[in-house]
């Protein structure tokens, strides 16, 4: 009987406590044996380590890595990547949690699919802080009968992931050689999935399993929730994902995918006043065509005043 192959789950904690030990328990509930086991603390600061420190010694195989500064994900999940050796990696935050048959069933698939294939990614469950179900992340669409809101795809999604966000980060299987051709996550980022889709869609193809593999905390601590706040701390790292699209694009659909994408991001930029943001979303939005009416008002933001006039109501 061939080997199964090895496993790396790179598990990522910042101040985790409360959803912790369920998170761990479930990577102790798969139905998949051949697993390797990172355990990273990004510096957290309640009582997370003393949690992780408790599993690493209960369970000797795994390897606990307990940052004394906080680092962010890019790179916290980088030092362990690099340390590991599986042949499919999952990134999992330890806010959330892996269903039973979540690998098994996502290693069986990529045995199905291409080489080419880097991601498998499937639904999930999202759940309350308290653990209460709000749904499922694909629901079916009550417009187009048949069909999931937001819309999965599979294949050469490149330009998919340009204009709309469909994906749950945390259901991913990545295989090992799409990350290495990255050189992993960059770290000069604040957040990886953006980076990550963008990049990796380019040359690797991904699949959608229609199944709910894991379940996700919606939580007002969690990273998906600060996009909401008046103030996008993730902005600044969305700009930057936003040019190295632009040198990947290969065709006019992928710039017209693009143009969604700015677009989008610079409506949000104007609504929270990031102003030095939303000037530079102009202008790219000014690179991918000539503009038309609407985009040549819009990259007057170029030409901006540095901020509002101190004493503006915001």
């Amino acid at each position: 009987m061939p080997l199964l192959p090895l496993v790396t789950i790179v598990a990522l904690c910042h101040n985790h406590a409360p959803f912790l030990r369920a998170a761990l328990n479930s990577i102790l509930a798969q139905d998949y044996p051949h697993l390797e086991v990172w355990l990273v603390d990004d510096a957290s600061h309640d009582g997370s380590p003393a949690i992780l420190r408790e599993y690493a010694q209960a369970h000797p195989s795994w390897h606990l890595l307990l940052l004394p500064h906080n680092v962010g994900n890019c790179r916290a999940f980088n030092q362990a990547f690099f340390q590991s050796s599986g042949e499919f990696v999952i990134d999992f935050a330890t806010d959330d949690q892996l269903l039973p048959q979540r690998i098994g069933q996502q290693v069986a698939l990529f045995g199905a699919l291409p080489a080419s294939c880097g991601v498998v990614y499937s639904n999930c469950e999202l759940i309350s802080e308290a653990g209460q179900s709000l749904g499922l992340h694909q629901r079916p669409d009550p417009r187009h009968p048949g069909q999931l809101h937001p819309r999965p795809a599979s294949g050469w999604v490149f330009a998919d992931v340009l204009s709309r966000y469909f994906i749950s980060a945390p259901t991913m299987l990545m295989r090992r050689a799409t990350l290495l051709a990255l050189g992993g996550y960059d770290e000069a980022l604040s957040y990886e999935d953006f980076d990550f889709w963008v990049r990796a869609s380019r040359d690797w193809q991904f699949h959608y399993q229609d199944a709910v593999t894991t379940r996700k905390h919606k939580h007002p601590r969690s990273k998906s929730a600060q996009v909401t706040v008046r103030h996008d701390p993730y902005l600044v790292s969305t700009v930057r994902i936003c040019h190295k699209a632009l040198a990947l694009c290969r065709s006019e659909p992928e710039l017209a995918a693009l143009r969604v994408r700015v677009r989008y991001e610079l409506r949000n930029a104007l609504y929270r006043r990031q102003w030095p943001e939303a000037r530079e979303l102009a202008a790219l939005l000014a690179q991918t065509r000539p503009p038309g009416l609407p985009d040549r008002l819009l990259a007057l933001l170029r030409h901006w005043p540095a901020g509002p006039r101190q004493g503006r109501v915001s």
